[in-house]
């Protein structure tokens, strides 16, 4: 990367740099304005597709008896916006929620969460399963709680809060998938060197799994995935469990933010490639 670095400058620290985001199509826009601003040459190609579950019934049957719980958990920003459906869809008042304690993983769920005017009573230090776990430590024995996230997702929280002693529903609000569409475009870019990225950016596990997937990966040593020089493309993560995940398909992790969020994401990309 040190010829890129000519091309750099403090305004523009990304000048030169084509960056592969492969966010879902309507949520890129935040980390794909954010890396433009610095100077990036963004490339959009989604390496996951949000979609409603399969069926509702789980999670509209929880919203009719959410007065029975004690804490709502929501993960991520997806969930939040099918309960804000649902509630929609049923008329549920807000006032049905005024006693639970909810918890959100990070600023932007937490965001989300008041913009329906429901009050969030808990953010972990750092916006990862592990430390909403942490931070209910000692708040949930015999507690009912209803954790609303995808249907494919860790299991950390309610494996965790159950050996608290808390009675834990776990409830499907969206799925996340592979976006076939995606294949095509990707394996054109990865093989040109006139288009394959410098930088390759991962939001979540799941990119970086479905990213493997749409480029045909197998397994852990699959040499496929770098589709060319390993040096050529570096790999920057949102934080340390996607890190784990890029690591267990033999890939380098050359960035991870700090803190855990997109524009967290995006400073540790500027910073990296600001380096002398």
């Amino acid at each position: 990367m040190s010829s890129l670095h000519n091309l750099s400058s403090r305004e523009f620290p990304l000048a030169g740099i084509r960056l592969l985001v492969g966010r879902a199509r309507r949520q890129a826009s935040a980390l794909s304005a954010g890396l433009k601003a610095l100077g990036a040459d963004v490339i959009e190609i989604p390496f996951i597709e949000i979609r409603k579950p399969r069926s509702y019934r789980p999670l509209d049957a929880a919203l009719k008896r959410i007065t029975e719980y004690d804490w709502l958990i929501l993960t991520s920003v997806n969930g939040v916006e099918a309960l804000s459906a649902r509630m929609k869809r049923w008329k549920t008042k807000r006032s049905q929620f005024a006693h639970l304690q909810i918890a959100a993983i990070g600023p932007a769920t937490k965001s989300e969460i008041e913009k329906l005017g429901l009050k969030v009573a808990l953010v972990p230090e750092q916006y990862i399963a592990e430390s909403v776990v942490e931070s209910l430590r000692g708040k949930v024995e015999g507690k009912r709680v209803l954790v609303a996230r995808a249907r494919v997702a860790r299991d950390v929280i309610p494996r965790e809060l159950r050996k608290m002693g808390a009675r834990v529903d776990v409830v499907e609000a969206y799925e996340t998938v592979v976006p076939p569409s995606s294949r095509t475009r990707l394996r054109l870019i990865m093989k040109d060197p006139k288009l394959r990225p410098h930088i390759v950016s991962f939001t979540s596990s799941s990119t970086v799994r479905n990213f493997v997937a749409l480029l045909g990966g197998r397994g852990p040593h699959s040499t496929s995935l770098r589709a060319g020089p390993p040096h050529t493309i570096q790999f920057a993560s949102i934080g340390p469990i996607t890190s784990a995940t890029v690591r267990e398909f033999d890939l380098p992790v050359d960035i991870e933010a700090k803190e855990y969020t997109i524009p967290g994401l995006i400073t540790a990309i500027a910073r990296y490639n600001s380096r002398p």
